[in-house]
C-alpha cells in the first residue's frame, strides 16, 4: 500500500512506475494534472496502447478484464484508463475490481479515477482492494491557509516569485479556487519576465481581468462570431492593448473549454463540470455553445497555435503577431 499526494507524485514517478494508480478527490485541477503526469510516465515506460473505459450506468464490467487481456499485435503493453464518475461501482463492479487487481501483470498498466469518496466508500471491499494493490493519490482541495504556499510553488515553476503579502492578496482574489489561481499564475508568466513580482504588478494583472474589450473578444470567439472577433481585435490593436494579455485571455478560454470536454469524457455532465470549475454564470451559455461546436482536435490545434504566438511575442519566432491572433480566433470561431 502506498499513499501519495499530488505534490509528492512527481518524485515518485521519477523513481519508477507501478502497475496500478488510483486518483480520488474533489479538486478537479489537481486530479487532471495528476492523471496527465501518470499517463505521460506510462507512455514513456512503453505502454503505448490505451483503452479508456467509463463506468457509467449499464457499463459492462467484463470489458475491464477483456481490454486487459486482449493486447494487439502491434503493442506489447497497454494502458487501461478506467473512470468511475459516480464513485459507486455497484456489486458487479465491486467484484470485478477486486478480481482485476488481484491479477495485475507487468504488460498492463492501470489508472483509475474516482471523485471524492465518503467514509463508507473508503471502507468498502473494492476500495480496500485498490488500496492494497495500488498507489493511491489524494486530489483533495487545498485548505485556504495553504493556498499562498501552493501559489509560491507554482510561480517557482515559471521562475517567478512574490512576497508573502502578495501571495495572500492573490489567494484572496481567487477565493481559494485552485483553478482560478492556476489561471492567474499562468497569466503572470505571460505578462512578466522571470524574477520577483511586485505587489503592484500582481494587483494590476489581476484587475486587468475585468477589461471589457478583452472579454468581448473571447465572447465573439466562443460564440462563433468571426466578424465580431475581427472587429474587436482591430479595436484592441488600435488601443495598444498588450499582446500577452490578449494571448492570456484567449488561451484561458481554450484551456477551460478543453478541461470541460475532458470532464464530460469522464462521465460528468457539462453543467456539473462548469459548476465544479466555478465558471461564471454569464460565461456558461457561451462555453456550452462552443462545446457543441468544437472537439478535442480543435482544442489541441488552438493550444499549439497559442504556443507559437507566445514565442513570437517573446521574439523567439518571426511572424505577424496580430495576423496570428486573427487566424487563431477565426479558426476557433468558425470550427
Amino acid at each position: 500500500m502506498m499513499q501519495l499526494t499530488c505534490e509528492t507524485l512527481p518524485r515518485h514517478l521519477d523513481s519508477g512506475l507501478k502497475r496500478l494508480y488510483v486518483i480520488h478527490g474533489d479538486a478537479l485541477l489537481l486530479a487532471i494534472e495528476a492523471a496527465d503526469s501518470i499517463r505521460s510516465a506510462a507512455r514513456k515506460a512503453g505502454y503505448t496502447e490505451k483503452s479508456i473505459l467509463i463506468a457509467e450506468q449499464h457499463f459492462k464490467w467484463a470489458e475491464l478484464k477483456n481490454h486487459a487481456q486482449n493486447l494487439s499485435l502491434f503493442a506489447e503493453r497497454r494502458m487501461i484508463d478506467l473512470r468511475i464518475p459516480s464513485g459507486k461501482p455497484g456489486s458487479e463492479g465491486s467484484a470485478a475490481l477486486q478480481d482485476y487487481v488481484s491479477h495485475l501483470n507487468d504488460d498492463v498498466f492501470t489508472l483509475i479515477t474516482l471523485p471524492k469518496l465518503d467514509w463508507s466508500a473508503q471502507k468498502s471491499s473494492w476500495f480496500s482492494a485498490l488500496t492494497q494493490h495500488g498507489v493511491m493519490i489524494s486530489a483533495d482541495d487545498i485548505p485556504r491557509d495553504r493556498v499562498p504556499e501552493w501559489l509560491a510553488v507554482r510561480l517557482l515553476r515559471q521562475n517567478q516569485s512574490a512576497e508573502k503579502a502578495t501571495l495572500e492578496f492573490l489567494a484572496d482574489r481567487c477565493e481559494g479556487n485552485l483553478l482560478a489561481a492556476f489561471q492567474e499564475i499562468q497569466k503572470l508568466g505571460l505578462l512578466f519576465p522571470p524574477g520577483e513580482l511586485s505587489f503592484a504588478q500582481v494587483q494590476e494583472a489581476v484587475m486587468d481581468v475585468a477589461r471589457y474589450d478583452i472579454f468581448k473578444l473571447t465572447e465573439a470567439m466562443l460564440g462563433g462570431d468571426a466578424a465580431r472577433y475581427a472587429h474587436v481585435l482591430d479595436g484592441l490593436r488600435a488601443e495598444g492593448t498588450a499582446a500577452p494579455l490578449i494571448l492570456w485571455a484567449i488561451s484561458e478560454e481554450v484551456r477551460t473549454l478543453g478541461k470541460l470536454l475532458q470532464a464530460t469524457l469522464g462521465g460528468t455532465s457539462l453543467r456539473d463540470a462548469m459548476r465544479e470549475m466555478r465558471v461564471r454564470r454569464e460565461r456558461q451559455g457561451l462555453l456550452e455553445s462552443a462545446s457543441r461546436r468544437l472537439k478535442f482536435p480543435h482544442i489541441e490545434r488552438a493550444i499549439g497555435h497559442a504556443a507559437r504566438l507566445d514565442k513570437m511575442i517573446k521574439g523567439l519566432r518571426s511572424g505577424d503577431i496580430w495576423d496570428e491572433f486573427l487566424q487563431l480566433g477565426l479558426r476557433f470561431a468558425k470550427s
